[in-house]
């Protein structure tokens, strides 16, 4: 049984899917309750997830996507990832859903350092949920590639959601066999352990 440091070794991001390829409704739904089940700090959730299944709806989002656009087109699923725009929205959704405590420390510590902070601290926990994807998708041998190559402004328009802004997205589906990044063809290339780990 392989272990997820093999898997991790495994997965890359991929320049170039089949679109002929298969993801089963199962999956889909397992995904979606993975994201559901994402951290982030003081359980805030400042998020919004979209799954594009239909082939339409994904090649709109794939136009405002620059040179991601044959990527989205050929892959099985399109997942867009959004922030809460304003520190109101996300104080009226933590006030009936949160602890007092939690409450509190947003308040104390995250709050008085003003708005740019706070969305700030909004989107990190949204990239919190972006790692959590990527890992799952790597364990279920399920091909994926994190976007921020897109058009922001389009994708907002596109999703009409006045609550929420994009940040980024990520394309799921099936590799094409000839992709030049995948790892048998490309070896991964990581700075070296000595240069970005230290133990103390």
């Amino acid at each position: 049984m392989e272990t997820f440091l093999t898997k991790m070794q495994k997965r890359y991001t991929v320049k170039k899917y089949n679109s002929e390829g298969k993801l089963s409704n199962e999956i889909k739904e397992q995904l979606k309750s993975i994201l559901h089940l994402s951290p982030s700090s003081i359980n805030s959730q400042p998020w919004k997830f979209t799954f594009v299944e239909d082939s339409k709806a994904k090649s709109e989002f794939a136009e405002a996507s620059y040179f991601n656009k044959e990527k989205i087109n050929d892959s099985q699923l399109l997942v867009v990832f959004q922030v809460l725009k304003n520190a109101e929205d996300f104080e009226k959704q933590i006030e009936g859903n949160l602890p007092e405590g939690s409450i509190e420390y947003y308040n104390k510590m995250i709050k008085p350092h003003g708005e740019d902070y706070t969305k700030s601290w909004m989107s990190h926990q949204v990239y919190l949920a972006l790692g959590v994807l990527l890992s799952a998708c790597a364990q279920m041998e399920i091909d994926s590639t994190p976007m921020e190559g897109i058009e922001i402004a389009k994708y907002d328009a596109i999703l009409n959601n006045e609550k929420y802004t994009t940040l980024f997205a990520v394309a799921i589906g099936v590799r094409d066999e000839n992709d030049f990044n995948q790892p048998k063809l490309k070896a991964k290339s990581r700075l070296n352990f000595e240069e970005i780990l230290d133990v103390i």
